[in-house]
């Protein structure tokens, strides 16, 4: 595999591990289980954004980069947006209490771990030993938006610059 690019395929065997939001685990200090994300089956027949960040509570994915995505969850909906998985290399653990503590209440945002960069590294978007920071836009299998960000901050990853492109 490598870097994704606009119309080529979701590669096959891509899968993320996440705990599911449930009322009954909603507390942050409430553990869950965590789950396969079978990424590759999913795209095939939802349109989903993929937010890589290199590190869960990090000041700039907590501070610049989630909340675009949290904010502009009703324009993301208009665009025929089905979900988005925010990706990091933190388990998934410290995923879901991300997610808890940024309020989410349903799995329209789930927080994921690409554990070992799997998928990250086979793209060849990483940072070090972490997620670099990107965005892909995957529309029914077929990749409508990869971008990368090359420079500190949040311009081509970002909610304003995905939505401009969906």
């Amino acid at each position: 595999m490598s870097v994704l690019e606009v119309g080529d395929s979701f590669p096959d065997n891509v899968s993320f591990t996440y705990i599911p939001f449930t009322p009954e685990s909603k507390d942050i200090t409430s553990c869950g289980i965590p789950i396969k994300y079978n990424a590759s089956e999913e795209v095939k027949n939802k349109k989903v954004v993929i937010v890589a960040v290199p590190g869960a509570f990090t000041p700039t994915c907590q501070a610049s980069h989630l909340p675009g995505f949290i904010q502009n969850i009703d324009a993301l909906k208009a665009k025929g947006v089905d979900q988005v998985i925010v990706i990091a290399s933190n388990d998934p653990y410290v995923m879901s209490a991300w997610g808890k503590a940024n309020y989410t209440k349903d799995d329209f945002i789930i927080f994921a771990s690409d554990s070992e960069l799997a998928f990250s590294k086979a793209i060849g978007w990483t940072q070090g030993d972490r997620t670099a920071r990107y965005a892909i836009a995957v529309d029914h299998g077929k990749v409508v938006y990869a971008a990368k960000e090359t420079e500190r901050g949040v311009d081509v990853s970002g909610a304003e610059a995905v939505l401009a492109k969906l």
